[in-house]
């Protein structure tokens, strides 16, 4: 892991100035907490306010289900007025008893951001049972979060469980996932019926189930995690930054003994790609994704899975994109998916195992 000096400042919740503090000695101070502490809740904002504003509202009356709950929001170098506007509302709406606002003046990423929240609450002479990754583009549904750590209470030898996430209108979403492999990468770049078929114990996202499962991995937009889990394997890989690190976790959790499960009876609204701005619509893959899913391999599997994986992968495009030109084009996919595929593959990037690095920062909104 690269660690990067940066500064960071905690802002009060009646909007005292501003007070810079070392990445060490960043609050929430759990050291000092007198309050037993079940379940922390971690979200990370990045220029989507007004979404961790909704989705804070949406555990207001989670908290007294769950004695013990706390929420810590990381602000994560939106710029702007998302840091007054996260503080305003939670002192207007009295979320202070169980929330906190920490502001970076730097972009962590998705690891970064979480693990500045969860560090401190580890390490804290009562740390929390357990840890919930909440995505700020969800709304919580209620009893959702209750159901998770009831789940977790109940089966001590689990060490992940992840919710059921589905679309506002309850149209459930694919949340519980099998690994990446190379059959799998090129089952989903081929997109062909009978491939499919041929290959399907391999697809990585089968279909929705409605009871508790044992899967390999688990959405982070809603994840909890068993304390222990990190003792074990340690906090998110901030080498990663963003994406592919839930997978990776999940992962390494399983190596050390800690299955996964999905839980559907905790439902929660995800409005996807809204905090990464990555979504349905066709658009170009982000640098960033590409090289998080270049590291997965290289690090967990080696560099001839590796590779296997990324020739599977391309096949896969080449074969979609001549059927795609023999039909017209009628398939829509990202632009310039197959050069960007290869341009951050093994065969052109070679086998050192990447650090992802942050993407070039764009001026905040309005």
């Amino acid at each position: 892991m690269v660690k990067t000096e940066v500064r960071v400042s905690t802002l009060n919740l009646n909007l005292t100035p501003v007070i810079s503090r070392d990445l060490q000695r960043l609050p929430p101070d759990f050291s000092k907490s007198t309050s037993f502490m079940r379940l922390l809740i971690v979200i990370v904002n990045f220029r989507v306010a007004g979404l961790t504003i909704d989705c804070l509202r949406s555990l207001r009356d989670e908290i007294a289900a769950v004695p013990g709950t706390r929420v810590s929001v990381c602000e994560n170098g939106s710029g702007g007025d998302d840091a007054p506007r996260i503080g305003e509302a939670i002192e207007a709406n009295g979320w202070g008893a169980w929330c906190s606002l920490l502001v970076s003046e730097t972009n962590l990423g998705f690891c970064g951001g979480n693990n500045v929240l969860i560090r401190p609450a580890l390490a804290a002479a009562e740390p929390p049972d357990y840890v919930l990754l909440l995505n700020p583009d969800t709304v919580v549904r209620p009893g959702a979060i209750k159901a998770l750590a009831d789940f977790m209470a109940e089966h001590p030898d689990i060490g992940i469980a992840g919710s059921r996430l589905e679309d506002p209108d309850g149209t459930p979403q694919r949340s519980a996932f099998r690994f990446q492999s190379a059959f799998s990468e090129f089952e989903g770049a081929v997109r062909l019926g009978p491939v499919s078929r041929l290959l399907s114990r391999w697809i990585v996202a089968p279909p929705v189930v409605d009871a508790p499962a044992a899967t390999d991995w688990v959405a982070g937009a809603s994840m909890m995690v068993r304390r222990q889990v990190f003792a074990d394997i340690g906090l998110l890989d901030e080498g990663y930054f963003t994406y592919f690190d839930d997978i990776d976790f999940c992962f390494n959790a399983g190596r050390k003994g800690w299955p996964t499960w999905y839980v559907p009876a905790s439902r929660v609204v995800h409005l996807v790609g809204q905090s990464t701005g990555v979504n349905h619509t066709p658009r170009r893959l982000p640098a960033y994704m590409l090289e998080a899913r270049r590291r997965y391999f290289l690090k967990n599997h080696g560099a001839l899975y590796a590779a296997l994986a990324d020739f599977g992968k391309l096949a896969g495009l080449a074969l979609f994109a001549l059927r795609n030109l023999a039909s017209g084009g009628k398939h829509k996919t990202a632009p310039h998916v197959l050069a960007d595929c290869f341009r951050h593959s093994v065969f052109a990037r070679g086998f050192r195992i990447p650090v992802v690095q942050a993407p070039a920062s764009r001026p905040p909104r309005g």
